[in-house]
């Protein structure tokens, strides 16, 4: 077993785009501006944007934390996105989901400039994505096939298992893994709630992804012997050993699983730091595209 270790990949990624930053700045030219709104103090997206923040810090970027409180009015969320498609000095910028259950979330993604769409969730980004078109991949998606990319993990004509068929996760990562690039050309199956025989059809998966947000969700017995293992899980759950009262759990039973698989990705560590870093790397792509 050999860990996926989305860590040190995304730290790879964070120095070459610190570079690519420096020699801007040595240049005299613009340096990227990622801005972000957080609306409420949900744990996993405080966690998430804080670390995003930290890598713009890192790397070199400037960035813009907009914060709002949980009962915010849709119009003035609207409002604010508004203000920042127009705003020339922000390159790109996030509306970080969960939203609130009284805010339309696809009113929000659809309200976003897609050349600033850099979470990549705009249905015009999307459909560039299915059709092969030049445009913004959605971040954790984009995140995992570099994960494979530099880790050299074979893909083609290898059968894949998606569990999870969100428009976030499943659904555009099993668009990119069927495409005819490396990664890629994965015969791919995306399994859902509604699917039957679950277990068995995981069982004959060379690559499994699991994004369904069900701590432990996947067992020893549902994983073939040598199969890659892709955790895209993070839920809290109470850990009153921690000083903190919690930890991160993933989507796969990690102790039972690992010692099956040929490579594995951990949870936190995984996945998590990839989202991020194809998030920088999709913010300087916009403001290398808004300067031609």
């Amino acid at each position: 077993m050999k860990l996926l270790d989305g860590k040190a990949t995304a730290a790879q990624i964070q120095a070459e785009l610190k570079e690519a930053v420096q020699a801007r700045k040595t240049a005299g030219q613009k340096i990227p501006h990622l801005a972000a709104i957080l609306v409420g103090n949900d744990g996993g997206s405080v966690s998430y944007v804080t670390s995003k923040v930290k890598a713009c810090e890192a790397i070199g970027f400037e960035s813009t934390l907009i914060r709002y409180d949980e009962t915010v009015p849709e119009d003035i969320l609207l409002e604010k996105v508004q203000r920042l498609n127009e705003d020339r000095s922000i390159d790109g910028f996030i509306v970080q989901l969960p939203l609130p259950k009284h805010i339309d979330e696809l009113k929000i993604t659809q309200a976003i400039d897609p050349k600033k769409d850099v979470d990549g969730f705009h249905p015009r980004n999307l459909g560039n994505m299915i059709l092969n078109l030049p445009g913004f991949l959605p971040a954790t998606p984009a995140g995992i096939m570099e994960l494979l990319r530099r880790n050299n993990i074979e893909t083609e004509g290898k059968n894949c298992v998606i569990l999870g068929r969100s428009n976030i996760v499943g659904t555009p990562l099993s668009i990119m893994l069927a495409r005819n690039t490396n990664p890629g050309n994965c015969t791919v199956t995306l399994a859902h709630s509604k699917t039957k025989n679950i277990k068995a059809l995981c069982r004959e998966a060379d690559i499994l992804i699991a994004a369904i947000g069900k701590p432990n969700f996947v067992t020893a017995d549902m994983v073939k012997d040598g199969a890659v293992i892709i955790d895209v899980g993070t839920t809290r759950v109470e850990d009153s050993t921690r000083e903190r009262g919690w930890r991160l759990v993933g989507d796969v039973k990690f102790d039972e699983v690992a010692e099956k698989t040929s490579y594995i990705s951990p949870v936190p560590g995984g996945v998590g730091p990839m989202t991020i870093a194809s998030l920088m790397m999709n913010t300087l792509k916009a403001m290398e595209l808004k300067s031609k």
